[in-house]
């Protein structure tokens, strides 16, 4: 556990670039408490994203947050065996919450809110004392292929209140970072020829797309906080199995690169592995190792390949307002990469 001092030499992050955006009048609020998440409900109508309100606990408000992606085997797979590290990394840094990136239940989501895999795959697995936090999750290309919809019905916190997935892309903000929950399956071309998928309240693909990312934009113009972080399941740029995903390069990447993204967090490669972007600051990150890895899968991409790693294991980041901690760990809970992001007392300050 070394890592968690973490002297690494900071990078610098640089000062955003904000874009024009679309005003949009009506949201929904969440408000994330200790025991329990209250639904504030707006008008409905041209919304923006839905938002998670998530007050910092710490008496200089900085933030410890474990992010983990492709987990929900009933346990296999040394399921069980991250998420046992995770609680011990998650009692050692304090977090405040933990990030799913994904591909939540295998291997087709799970059919209803009583679904027995559910509790099989997550409430039975996680739980460290230090994980009965709130976790912000997104679904995967497996989530879609049972009921999309069952992940983000208001009913499932009912079985573990933990789960928080309010929409299918939502904002939380926590203070010194606001966190971008996006909807990333629906970009994926071929998968709309695949009928398994629960398109549902996402078809026509080129309407959810267009509105999904002017609400992007106009979260992230709007976001006063010292650090924004995107968080999606497929990666956009990735020396993995899957390795780089046309859709995203085309259409996501352009609006995290102009509107000063600090990082990408992203599963669907069975792997932990840091990318840093040849023509921005942006750095992207994939934490996809929480069950099956994929060991000895690897692409080419044009970025930088920082550091790579193909088995199981899980992501952490500290915050505070100028700097930010981050560290891999492996399935026996070593720190198997750690280094530091810094920010300019400019781009703390926010817009």
């Amino acid at each position: 556990m070394q890592c968690f001092s973490l002297c690494c030499i900071p990078l610098v992050a640089m000062a955003p670039a904000h874009a024009d955006h679309q005003l949009r009048l009506s949201f929904l609020v969440v408000v994330a408490g200790a025991a329990a998440s209250a639904l504030l409900l707006a008008s409905p109508a041209d919304a923006a994203l839905p938002r998670v309100e998530h007050a910092p606990t710490k008496a200089d408000g900085s933030l410890a947050i474990l992010a983990v992606g492709d987990w929900g085997r009933r346990g296999q797979f040394n399921q069980t065996l991250v998420a046992q590290q995770m609680g011990v990394a998650g009692e050692k840094l304090d977090i405040d919450f933990v990030i799913s990136t994904g591909d939540n239940i295998y291997d087709d989501g799970i059919a209803n809110t009583s679904d027995p895999l559910f509790k099989e795959s997550f409430s039975n697995i996680y739980t460290a004392k230090s994980l009965q936090k709130p976790w912000y999750l997104v679904l995967g290309n497996h989530d879609y292929t049972g009921n999309a919809l069952a992940q983000l019905d208001p009913a499932i916190r009912k079985v573990d209140s933990r789960y928080t997935v309010i929409a299918k892309s939502f904002i939380v903000n926590s203070g010194i970072a606001d966190f971008f929950l996006i909807d990333t399956t629906p970009f994926i071309l071929h998968y709309w020829n695949n009928s398994k998928f629960d398109w549902r309240g996402v078809a026509p693909r080129d309407t959810y797309i267009a509105n999904l990312l002017n609400d992007l934009k106009y979260g992230l113009t709007t976001s006063k906080a010292a650090w924004k972080i995107v968080v999606g399941h497929h990666p956009i740029s990735s020396a993995c199995g899957h390795g780089n995903n046309t859709e995203l390069k085309e259409i996501l990447l352009p609006v995290l690169q102009t509107h000063g993204v600090d990082m990408y967090v992203n599963g669907h490669d069975h792997c932990l592995q840091r990318v840093s972007s040849r023509d921005s600051p942006l750095q992207l990150l994939t934490s996809g190792g929480g069950s099956r890895a994929w060991a000895g899968k690897f692409k080419t991409t044009p970025d930088k390949v920082e550091f790579l790693y193909d088995g199981q294991g899980f992501m952490s980041m500290r915050l505070s307002k100028t700097e930010a901690h981050l560290a891999f760990f492996d399935v026996a809970g070593s720190v198997l990469h750690c280094w530091s992001l810094a920010k300019t007392t400019a781009t703390a300050a926010g817009p």
